[in-house]
């Protein structure tokens, strides 16, 4: 049977542009387990998880619960689920005879590549759901000093990761094997690309970066990047 996707739409190409969904999308296209989308705008997000048990991925400021995409729903389990490594987890346990997310279990190692990429790129991030709204990009984001400081810290943090992935050996942070922490990482820079284009010099920026380790990891996950 088909899962059910949620995903958050826009109005850029493509239409699918969030970081954290994109993380999902990316492992449900590894897989090649069936899926299709259903796109939920912001204000749903929360009325459509309380109807349908989905569990809040955090919380509010206020500590009220926090409602967040991606989701899924798997008609032949009858699960519903939020978060994208949660998601990936129930994918690898469900469907044990597609390829492998966490090679040689290593879930918990992997699931610190997220951690560390995680507050840098959620800064931009908050920025581009500010542009989804529809503000201008120049009305969002850091200009003048600030903006060179905040852009030169973020090359350094995707400095760390690169040596991680140095290490590895090969194209992959598990060396010749893809897995769920290069998805992370690529959905954590993927949106930048959606949102800024492919030919802006932020994003030729970023693909220039280490010796051009994030374009040729772009290069290598293209096949996986279908919406359905």
């Amino acid at each position: 049977m088909t899962i059910i996707f949620y995903d958050i739409p826009s109005t850029l190409p493509g239409n699918a542009w969030s970081p954290n969904t994109w993380k999902a999308r990316y492992c449900l296209n590894f897989k090649g387990i069936p899926y299709r989308t259903e796109w939920l705008e912001y204000p749903d997000i929360a009325g459509h998880c309380k109807k349908f048990g989905i569990a809040p991925t955090s919380v509010n400021a206020d500590g009220s619960p926090k409602y967040t995409l991606p989701a899924i729903h798997d008609p032949s389990t009858g699960v519903y689920l939020a978060d994208s490594f949660a998601i990936a987890e129930y994918l690898e346990k469900t469907y044990p005879d597609t390829p492998r997310l966490f090679p040689g279990n290593s879930a918990g190692l992997q699931a610190t590549i997220d951690a560390a990429l995680h507050p840098r790129s959620a800064a931009f991030f908050r920025s581009a759901r500010e542009i989804d709204f529809g503000m201008p990009l120049d009305d969002v984001l850091p200009k003048g000093d600030e903006a060179v400081t905040e852009w030169a810290k973020f090359r350094d943090d995707l400095g760390k990761v690169d040596a991680w992935y140095a290490k590895s050996g090969g194209p992959f942070l598990m060396g010749s094997a893809v897995s769920w922490a290069d998805f992370a990482v690529a959905g954590s820079l993927v949106w930048m690309r959606t949102v800024w284009g492919k030919e802006s010099t932020e994003w030729k920026d970023i693909a220039s970066w280490q010796g051009g380790r994030w374009k040729m990891l772009f290069e290598n996950l293209t096949q996986y990047e279908t919406v359905a």
